[in-house]
């Protein structure tokens, strides 16, 4: 018998002893991987070969004809497709994937937290944006909120943080314009989860974890937590990944908003509740905060780069630094300087800093600031800024621009049948928010009030009934006047970062939808004049935060450059895109999702 035919003959046991003994002594023992761990880390390990595509793209674009949904969550992505292929609207799946995710992803978003959105309207042709930013509480006066101040700003948590929630109102409006379903139907799926229950997804389980860790800490400056560990601690912890989870009195509060609609929540029962917690706890909101609020329709601000339209939403957002980025970078050859490379990092960061300097000095409320939009925006400025830039090294004194004397978050994004596709933000701002939960209602309000600013004379400073500075953005870009992109990256500063990333790998360096946010990104902190989010901390050229994915050749580059490299440290967003692709006359809808997380997109 031949020595192969032999070999595969025998028992693998037996064959063993004398295979081994012809091999190399075995390395080390590696690491393994406990199921439920936060991370299992080995960085000489690199994912799988992809035979088609960017190598390190992580799955691959999803293909459909009739409509598109992704969310950093499969079963709200999931929800969002029933509700398409049941007639609704993308508008109509926007809202049910939003309710879905204030109980799936609560580290995220929720019915206490603002909302955003920029949308394509097939019969007017153009971008629409709505903003439902809420409002300081009246009673909470300017010499009240500065005694509750810490290093110029208002704490993380606690009351003082919390402004008016705006969502509810954002839902409302979009509906009464571009709803096709009953607004009862939209809410269907989320009541089912939040009373039937779902196992915790992975990245969820992590960071509710760490927002009742941190909730619960003695002298954490909180005026009551007791409602937070009912829902989020009903066993004594805080839910691990894969536990079943459920909350009914969230899905309560849902049926109250189904049955009521908007008013069921600002002007109504839910209200009442609000007020009647608010006193309880010592804090200012009352129904009268509430029942004045309203979601504003707005005209979004908008550039070109190479060609391309981008828009962005103004009003009391960082919208305008995306635009800025890009039209100061349009004045460099990225292409030419290569994808990954630490030149294209470079001019990135840079104009990421002149931005920045311009976001903190300027960006407020334009109800109660004149913000020098118009010259922030234009291409003259930008060509002066971009002169500031050197190919070779860091500025050393970065300011904002002189104005003429005129004056933790989820993403998601939805096509439907018909051409109308929405690009949709909201948050509760810091992780889950303030810590503070009314009475039975199952939701916890924002702390976005922790922006603003109590410096003398800055637009961004605090008042009563004025909306803070914000930071969560959706992202959309047109090409020859169609819809093209409508996309946004989650994470606080990261927004305008990530956006401006995402259009680079698209239009300069030819990534598809999922490759580009794929690929490692950067990260900039630091800036001259915070804006509260800012440790404080990071020196006078900022700290640059690098993906691991980074190759090491731009790493080291960089650092030769004078840039100060900071470790990787997750703070790099999360993405979800539809992209609108004509092909042969027909319209088709290319999804995308984030590797960060745990979402999905999803198409039919």
């Amino acid at each position: 018998m031949r020595r192969r035919t032999f070999l595969a003959a025998i028992p693998a046991a037996a064959a063993a002893p004398a295979m081994l003994r012809a091999q190399a002594p075995s390395p080390a023992p590696a690491p393994i991987w406990t199921p439920g761990e936060v991370r299992f880390d080995r960085p000489d390990v690199h994912g799988g070969d992809r035979p088609v595509g960017a190598s390190f793209a992580s799955r691959s674009v999803v293909y459909g004809l009739s409509g598109a949904a992704g969310s950093a969550q499969p079963l709200a992505t999931q929800a969002g497709i029933e509700i398409l292929k049941k007639g609704g609207s993308a508008v109509d799946a926007a809202i049910a994937i939003n309710a879905c995710l204030g109980f799936l992803e609560p580290t995220a978003c929720g019915v206490g937290g603002d909302l955003y959105a920029l949308l394509w309207d097939p019969k007017q042709g153009k971008v629409d944006g709505l903003a439902s930013s809420g409002r300081s509480p009246r009673a909470l006066t300017f010499d009240i909120a500065q005694s509750r101040t810490k290093n110029g700003h208002l704490p993380a948590y606690g009351a003082a943080s919390v402004s008016v929630p705006g969502t509810v109102a954002g839902w409302w409006a979009l509906h009464q314009r571009h709803g096709k379903l009953k607004w009862a139907e939209l809410f269907e799926p989320a009541i089912a989860m939040a009373e039937g229950g779902v196992p915790v997804a992975p990245m969820i389980a992590y960071y509710i974890g760490r927002a009742m860790a941190n909730f619960t800490k003695p002298g954490a400056g909180i005026e009551e937590v007791d409602n937070a560990r009912k829902v989020w601690m009903p066993n004594g912890a805080a839910p691990k990944e894969g536990d079943p989870f459920r909350n009914p009195d969230l899905a309560r509060t849902y049926r109250l908003i189904a049955q009521g609609g908007r008013d069921a929540f600002y002007d109504g029962p839910i209200a009442d509740t609000i007020e009647r917690y608010f006193r309880r706890i010592g804090g200012w909101m009352t129904r009268a905060d509430l029942a004045a609020h309203q979601a504003k329709w707005t005209r979004p601000l908008e550039t070109t780069y190479r060609g391309i339209g981008v828009q962005a939403i103004g009003e009391n957002t960082q919208g305008l630094a995306t635009l800025q980025m890009l039209n100061i970078l349009e004045h460099f050859d990225m292409a030419g300087a290569g994808f990954q490379s630490a030149l294209s990092i470079h001019l990135q960061a840079e104009a990421k800093r002149l931005a920045y300097e311009d976001r903190a000095r300027y960006y407020a409320d334009p109800e109660y600031a004149k913000v020098p939009m118009e010259w922030l925006a234009s291409k003259e400025y930008a060509a002066e800024r971009a002169r500031l830039i050197r190919p070779d090294r860091l500025m050393t004194d970065v300011q904002p621009g002189k104005a003429p004397s005129r004056g933790d978050t989820t993403y998601f994004t939805c096509a439907d049948k018909d051409g109308l596709m929405i690009s949709m933000i909201q948050s509760n701002f810091r992780g889950m928010g303030s810590g503070l939960v009314a009475d039975g209602l199952g939701f916890m309000f924002q702390d976005r009030g922790q922006l603003f600013s109590f410096q003398p004379g800055h637009p961004n400073i605090y008042a009563p009934g004025k909306r803070p500075f914000q930071t969560i953005i959706p992202g959309f870009a047109t090409k020859d006047g169609k819809p093209w992109l409508s996309f946004g990256v989650m994470g606080g500063d990261m927004q305008p970062q990530g956006q401006t990333q995402i259009i680079l790998n698209r239009t300069d360096y030819g990534l598809d939808a999922q490759a580009a946010g794929d690929s490692p990104r950067w990260h900039h902190e630091g800036s001259s004049e915070s804006m509260g989010e800012d440790s404080g901390d990071e020196g006078p050229t900022g700290t640059l935060r690098l993906e691991k994915g980074v190759p090491e050749a731009t790493r080291t580059r960089l650092a030769a450059m004078g840039w100060k490299i900071g470790a990787s440290d997750g703070g790099f967003g999360r993405y979800q895109c539809v992209e609108r692709i004509d092909r042969n006359g027909e319209r088709v809808y290319a999804a995308a999702s984030e590797m960060r997380a745990d979402g999905v997109a999803l198409a039919y």
